[in-house]
């Protein structure tokens, strides 16, 4: 990995910045101009770049953001923390350049070329800035991320040589923070799943010490790789180890992120308590439990933005609020209407989710038996396995008037179901921190969730919604008939859906949850520190 000379002296700042050498802010306020009708109006002028020089400097790097492309829930965070943290921290987000950002983006200033190393391609670094003023690296490498699919591969699979595009995107990262870019170098590196998690490795093996916190949204996605392919992504030989990026005879991304960076974080406090154990640590356990003993293993639930507001949100039949439930049935009925059910008084469930195993998905069919038979009604959206797809098919066609199915995803339709539904079914055999259940309490929609991960951190039963422990069809059909029952109590129902409406879920905890751990993460850098205060 080298640092182009254009990127020496932001590297010589950045150590400056850090406590490793002096360095002076000259000239930032010049002196009175004689006849100046505003002595401070250079000042006032200059302020803006001043409290940004002043902000500690926090990379953000995701393989996905809600701005351009999302397939999940980490799309959401990477397009609503960056902008939470502004306040607090000169905040820049790191992305690839695939197809959609470079669609909205058309014209990309190069700020920076980027180097091959070993057989990480080279690429061009570009710099855009959203409308709201967050700053966005983009790497322009058309061979790696010009291409038709989702972020990681297409229908027939993952891409070939994601280890390459992924590679790529760490080292970027890392290159940043030792100054690739000439005006700008991160005083914090913060990354985002496995895709990312080579970052702090490739500064380890150059003996560069700059903090970084590893966030975890699903364990379960790891980057595996051949050990034959170390040599070709610039992984040392010593590094395949136990203690470093060897994971059962593998290379594994994710693991190099959890065992070089300074801070692992998970996007809820129940999910870090449960990655620790055997059950739910995907084989990483030990380690995770190792980070968790030395007080670097933090779950920090995440949130979700304001306009998930009822009263407030365009893509609803009619916006509405707490106690006008007229405005919730009218919102039922045009979903009712949309997936061609028939008119009813009855419960209307729904699902609002990807079609696949760890969802639960399974149990929700078994339910549906359930709801249909006692009056109710049921509305999915989602794609995933096919074998979930082909059953939902199949049980909208033996129940038309009751329930209606849609493979496939569109924002205006999921948000009308949310408003509409009485109920959402979210089964998931395990949620890292998930997001659908905090949608659906802000419309007036109960939850009806396995206590795990951050569906325990969110969905209080009985109060906002209705939970169970075990994984089995009749413990779900068992707090399936609690909310039929509810329902039934309109006096019990409308305090619920109250009580769920109430709660914010917003980003501002979060971001202070994060800015206490980017300051610890700083150390013992009494300039860092100051300046994150």
């Amino acid at each position: 990995m080298s640092t182009s000379v254009a990127g020496t002296g932001a590297r010589q700042e950045h150590l400056a910045r850090r406590g490793e050498a002096p360095i002076a802010y000259a000239g930032l306020v010049a002196p009175p101009r004689s006849g100046a009708p505003n002595p401070h109006a250079d000042l006032r002028a200059a302020l803006p770049d001043l409290r940004a020089s002043l902000q500690p400097r926090i990379l953000y790097a995701t393989p996905e953001m809600a701005d351009f492309v999302k397939t999940g829930g980490l799309g959401e965070v990477a397009g609503a923390l960056p902008r939470a943290l502004r306040r607090h921290f000169d905040v820049r987000v790191l992305i690839p350049g695939y197809r959609q950002v470079l669609d909205a983006f058309p014209d990309i200033p190069v700020v920076a070329r980027l180097e091959a190393q070993a057989g990480v391609p080279p690429c061009d670094l570009g710099l855009v800035e959203a409308g709201d003023g967050l700053r966005i690296y983009v790497l322009l490498s058309p061979d790696l991320y010009d291409r038709d699919g989702t972020p990681y591969g297409t229908a027939a699979g993952d891409f070939p040589d994601n280890d390459l595009r992924f590679a790529r995107l760490g080292l970027a990262a890392a290159e940043i923070a030792l100054g690739a870019d000439p005006t700008w170098a991160a005083d914090l590196l913060h990354l985002n799943d496995w895709q990312a998690a080579l970052a702090p490795a490739y500064l380890a093996w150059r003996s560069v010490r700059v903090p970084s916190v590893l966030t975890v949204h699903n364990l379960a996605y790891q980057g595996l790789f051949p050990r034959e392919n170390l040599a070709r992504l610039g992984v040392p030989e010593h590094a395949f180890q136990i203690d470093g990026v060897e994971f059962y005879g593998q290379l594994s991304f994710l693991k190099a992120g959890l065992y070089y960076a300074s801070h692992v974080t998970t996007v809820s406090e129940t999910y870090a308590r449960e990655i620790t154990t055997p059950e739910s640590g995907c084989g990483l356990d030990g380690l995770l439990r190792t980070r968790a003993g030395q007080g670097r293993l933090t779950g920090i639930l995440n949130g979700i933005d304001e306009s998930w507001d009822p009263r407030t949100d365009p893509h609803l039949a009619i916006r509405f609020e707490a106690d006008d439930w007229k405005g919730k049935r009218a919102n039922a009925e045009s979903v009712r209407r949309q997936f061609g059910l028939a008119i009813s008084r009855g419960p209307l469930f729904a699902i609002v989710s990807r079609l696949v195993h760890q969802k639960g998905i399974d149990l929700s069919i078994q339910a549906a038996e359930t709801i249909v038979a006692e009056g109710g009604q049921l509305v999915v959206i989602g794609q995933g396995e096919r074998r979930f797809e082909d059953a939902l098919r199949g049980l909208a066609l033996r129940h038309p008037e009751a329930v209606g199915v849609h493979v496939g995803f569109a924002e205006t339709d999921a948000r009308r179901m949310f408003a509409g539904s009485d109920f959402l079914l979210m089964p998931s055999r395990f949620e890292p921190c998930g997001l659908a259940q905090m949608y659906a309490q802000r419309f007036g929609s109960l939850p009806i969730v396995r206590r795990t991960g951050g569906l325990a951190d969110t969905v209080e039963d009985g109060v906002t919604g209705f939970t169970f422990s075990d994984t089995s069809a009749r413990g779900f059909v068992g707090a399936v008939r609690r909310a039929l029952d509810t329902f039934a109590e309109k006096r019990r129902l409308n305090a619920m859906r109250r009580n769920a409406m109430s709660k914010s879920f917003g980003w501002g905890e979060a971001a202070t949850n994060y800015t206490a751990l980017y300051t610890r993460a700083f150390g013992n850098n009494a300039a860092l520190r100051w300046r994150a205060a």
